[in-house]
């Protein structure tokens, strides 16, 4: 089958790799019709996060039909049309049976990516993300072998084009759980830092909540500009205004929002020490994006992150967190807590992931889309590939969204 393939930074390929078999009772093989590029998959594309080999499937935003089923497989037949979460989870540990399946105990057999480990047991393991993880292939390929089928897989209803629920696979949960972990409710202020997908999902779930105002803060102003028109929020460009978090608290009666979302995650733009730091390896992340949200929350708000963090944090100011009693949520997201609830929003025209969808193309240009999307090249916001697909016939059925020309 093809597949799309780790050979280093900003080196991804294309290439013919063996099929996917069935080897544990509950795995299934499933036929990918729609995969997506990830804003995380950028930072394995960028060679930042270590634990990936030469030849590694890549991609956790997938969906496609059941082709295989293994025989203690219960929930799920061939023909079946499904989504699945980036996270495996067993269903049955701990951490399952209260519902926090990114936790799951028992299908990550390596290390996991806590420095300070100790003797605790790893989180659930992750399709197509480095070997910290589980070193399961990813669904940017035809076929992917999904295991612990019983726990995970959501059936989708006949006659909804694959772009109104692939993100169900990941970016709207992140954001519907973003959104939860702020306390967002009716008449809530919030301030969003990161106008790419993951921040655009927890604007519309801010939305859904509840939500009076949104503040979303990003440099690229194409993304302001949509998430402006698509969700209401006032766009703070940060090349223009040198301090998001003082102009937020100017607008906010000198108190501050009652929740932010950091949408960022580690390779948030900070000042050249901390680019120094980084590229040294004497910090795992940048704390730019942290340092804002903590300032601009007001006293006894919350910083909800649903940005990927890894290791040390420069200048990470807990005493004003302290100071302001602040309360932090954060983590992988419980995909498969949120993914039945999301699926009814979205069947009831409450929310609309497919809006944020800007190229589609076959995943023969795969090398191609990750590139764009890095580059934030033809306003790139996300890209879809279909497996399968020529150059010309990967068109999205459900909106006239533009498709990358040849």
């Amino acid at each position: 089958m093809k597949a799309l393939t780790y050979h280093g930074h900003r080196d991804v390929r294309v290439e013919d790799v063996p099929d996917p078999r069935l080897i544990d009772p509950q795995d299934i093989i499933l036929r990918v019709t729609a995969t997506a590029i990830c804003g995380s998959d950028l930072h394995l594309y960028r060679g930042k996060v270590p634990g990936l080999k030469d030849g590694d499937i890549l991609g956790h935003e997938f969906m496609g039909i059941v082709e295989e089923v293994g025989p203690a497989v219960t929930r799920l037949k061939r023909g079946d049309r499904v989504v699945v979460p980036f996270t495996i989870s067993c269903g049955t540990c701990y951490f399952c049976e209260r519902s926090l399946f990114a936790a799951c105990e028992e299908t990550n057999p390596n290390r996991g990516a806590i420095i300070n480990k100790k003797t605790l047991r790893p989180g659930a393991g992750m399709f197509g993300y480095t070997h910290l993880y589980g070193g399961y292939a990813g669904g940017q390929a035809e076929y992917v072998r999904v295991p612990w089928a019983n726990t995970g897989p959501l059936a989708v209803p006949e006659g909804l084009p694959d772009e109104r629920v692939l993100f169900l696979s990941d970016i709207l949960p992140t954001g519907y759980q973003a959104a939860v972990n702020a306390g967002i409710r009716p008449g809530s202020t919030v301030a969003i830092f990161g106008a790419g997908p993951v921040g655009c999902m927890a604007a519309a779930c801010a939305r859904l909540l509840g939500a009076e105002r949104i503040f979303m803060i990003d440099h690229h102003p194409y993304r302001l500009n949509f998430a402006r028109e698509t969700y209401g929020v006032d766009p703070i460009n940060f090349d223009e205004v040198d301090d998001p978090a003082e102009y937020i608290i100017d607008q906010t009666q000198f108190r501050g929002v009652d929740a932010t979302i950091d949408a960022i995650g580690f390779e948030a733009k900070g000042s050249t020490v901390e680019t120094v730091m980084t590229n040294l390896k004497l910090e795992g992340s940048s704390g730019a994006a942290l340092r804002q949200a903590i300032a601009a929350t007001r006293r006894g708000g919350t910083v909800s992150v649903p940005g990927v963090y890894a290791g040390f944090i420069h200048a990470f100011l807990f005493g004003d967190a302290f100071d302001k009693g602040l309360a932090f949520k954060m983590g992988q997201t419980h995909v498969q807590q949120y993914m039945p609830k999301l699926l009814t929003h979205i069947l009831n025209g409450e929310l609309h992931p497919e809006e944020i969808i800007t190229h589609q193309m076959p995943l023969s240009e795969a090398a191609r889309g990750y590139a764009m999307f890095d580059g934030k090249e033809d306003n790139c916001r996300k890209v879809v590939l279909t497996p399968g697909a020529t150059m010309g016939t990967a068109a999205v059925p459900s909106a006239p969204y533009p498709i990358s020309p040849d």
